[in-house]
C-alpha cells in the first residue's frame, strides 16, 4: 500500500492593507514573511521525504518465459528493465581483498551433509582460511541444491539434493564463512529447453550450437535474453539471502565464436560496444545480491583475458564490482594457450606457471584498474600441496588475497 501525504490544511484570510505603515513597519513585515515561509518549507521537506521514502517498495522481479524470444531485440540502455548503470544503483561496497582467504570446494563435496563435512575436515591448515567457496552452479548449466527457483527445479528436479540451509550451517560450524560460487552465461541446460534464451541465427532464428551437435556441440545462454538474466538474478538471490556471505559470478562470458559462427549471427555480437550486454547484466546482478545482503565478487579466468574474451572487464568505469578474482588453472594453461594473435607457453611446476601469468603485461594491465583482487590457483592436474606451494609466491606480486582449489 502506497501512503500519500496530504500534508496540513491551509485556511485563507483576506490580505490586510498594510499601506498605511511606515517603511520600517513594512521591512519588518516581509522579513518575518520570508522566515516564516522558509521555516514551512524546511519542515515540509523534512517530513516528506521521509514518508516517500517510507513507502517506496523494491518489486521482486519475475520471470516470463517465452520459447520465441528474440535476444537480439533487447536494447540495453541504463533505463532496460533490472539493468543499471554505475550511477544508478549503490556501487559494491570495498571490500579489503587481504580479508579473502578461501578454499573452494567441489561439487562431489557437497553431494550431501556427510561429504560437506568430510570435505570441511580436509581444509589445508596453516594457511589462515577463512572463507569456503561452494559451487552452486556449475559450468554447464547443473546445480548442485535444492533450488527453490521455479526454472531450476523444471529443468532438473532437484528435490534430493543438499539444502543451501545445511551447507551455511556446516560451514558455519566448522568456524569458516560461506562463499557462494555461480556460473552465469555458461549454461547448456536453460536453452535445450528454452530456445529464447540462448544464442540464435540472425536470418532464420534457429538455435545457435558452439559445435556441430554430433560432435558434442551445445547451446549457451545469452545476457541479451530477460529470461537468462532473471533466471540467474533469483539464483544469485536465493543464495545470497540463505545466509552465504559472498557470492561469486563466474563464467561471465561469451562463447568463443568462429568468423563462420559470426557471419550467422546478430552482428552486435561482432561489435566492439557488446561489452555492454555483460557489464549491465553484471550491475544487474550486483544489486540483487546486495539487496538480498551480501556481495558480489566477479571471477574471470586468466585463460580469457589472454584470448581477449573478457567483455565484461573491459570497461571498468562502467563496472560497479570492483572485487575481482583471476583464476589461474593449472590445467588450462599447462600446454599453452593459444590466442588469435599470440601463443603463450607456460611450463615447470605449477608455481613457475603461476609466476609466469603474473608477469604478462595483458594480466597485468587488466587487473590495475580494479582495487580488489584475489588471485585463485586451480586445477585437479597438481595436488593441494602443489596449488598451496604455488600460491606463496603471489605475495611477490603484493597479492595477499587467494583462493586454492
Amino acid at each position: 500500500m502506497k501512503f500519500r501525504n496530504k500534508g496540513r490544511k491551509i485556511y485563507k484570510t483576506k490580505e490586510k492593507n498594510y499601506y498605511g505603515k511606515s517603511p520600517v513597519s513594512k521591512a519588518f513585515s516581509v522579513g518575518l514573511t520570508v522566515i516564516l515561509i522558509g521555516g514551512i518549507g524546511f519542515i515540509g521537506y523534512s517530513v516528506a521525504e521521509p514518508l516517500v521514502n517510507y513507502s517506496k517498495k523494491k518489486g521482486d522481479s519475475s520471470i516470463t518465459v517465452s520459447e520465441s524470444e528474440d535476444p537480439s531485440a533487447i536494447e540495453f540502455t541504463s533505463s532496460s528493465e533490472g539493468m543499471t548503470s554505475p550511477t544508478e544503483s549503490a556501487v559494491q561496497p570495498t571490500i579489503s581483498a587481504e580479508e579473502y582467504r578461501a578454499f573452494a570446494l567441489s561439487a562431489n563435496d557437497i553431494a550431501d551433509t556427510q561429504s560437506l563435512e568430510l570435505a570441511l575436515h580436509r581444509v589445508p591448515a596453516g594457511q589462515n582460511i577463512e572463507y569456503i567457496e561452494v559451487p552452486l552452479k556449475l559450468s554447464g548449466g547443473k546445480l548442485t541444491y535444492a533450488s527453490s527457483v521455479l526454472m531450476a527445479d523444471q529443468l532438473q528436479g532437484l528435490q534430493h539434493m543438499i539444502k543451501l540451509s545445511d551447507i551455511v550451517t556446516a560451514v558455519t560450524k566448522a568456524g569458516y564463512k560461506p562463499v557462494a560460487v555461480v556460473s552465469t552465461f555458461n549454461d547448456n541446460l536453460l536453452p535445450a529447453t528454452y530456445a529464447g534464451t540462448g544464442y540464435v541465427t540472425f536470418d532464420t532464428g534457429e538455435q545457435w550450437n558452439d559445435n556441430d551437435p554430433a560432435a558434442g556441440g551445445k547451446p549457451w545462454t545469452t545476457p541479451y535474453s530477460e529470461t537468462t538474466r532473471s533466471y540467474i538474478a533469483d539464483i544469485l538471490s536465493e543464495a545470497a539471502g540463505a545466509g552465504f556471505e559472498k557470492v561469486v559470478c563466474t563464467d561471465m562470458i561469451y562463447p568463443y565464436f568462429r568468423a563462420s559462427d559470426l557471419e550467422m549471427l546478430d552482428p552486435v555480437l561482432s561489435g566492439s560496444d557488446r561489452y555492454q550486454a555483460m557489464t549491465m547484466a553484471a550491475n544487474m546482478f550486483n544489486e540483487r545480491i546486495l539487496t538480498n545482503g551480501s556481495t558480489m565478487m566477479l571471477e574471470v579466468a586468466a585463460t580469457d583475458i589472454l584470448k581477449n574474451n573478457d567483455d565484461v572487464i573491459s570497461q571498468p568505469m562502467v563496472l560497479n564490482v570492483q572485487s575481482i578474482i583471476l583464476n589461474i588453472n593449472i590445467d588450462d594453461i599447462r600446454n599453452g594457450v593459444y590466442a588469435s594473435d599470440t601463443n603463450y607457453e607456460f611450463t615447470g611446476t605449477a608455481s613457475d606457471m603461476v609466476k609466469k601469468m603474473l608477469d604478462n603485461d595483458k594480466i597485468k594491465e587488466r587487473l590495475s584498474s580494479f582495487s580488489n583482487v584475489a588471485i585463485r590457483i586451480s586445477g585437479t592436474s597438481v595436488g593441494v600441496d602443489e596449488l598451496l606451494k604455488a600460491k606463496e609466491g603471489i605475495s611477490e606480486y603484493d597479492y595477499t588475497s587467494f583462493i586454492v582449489g
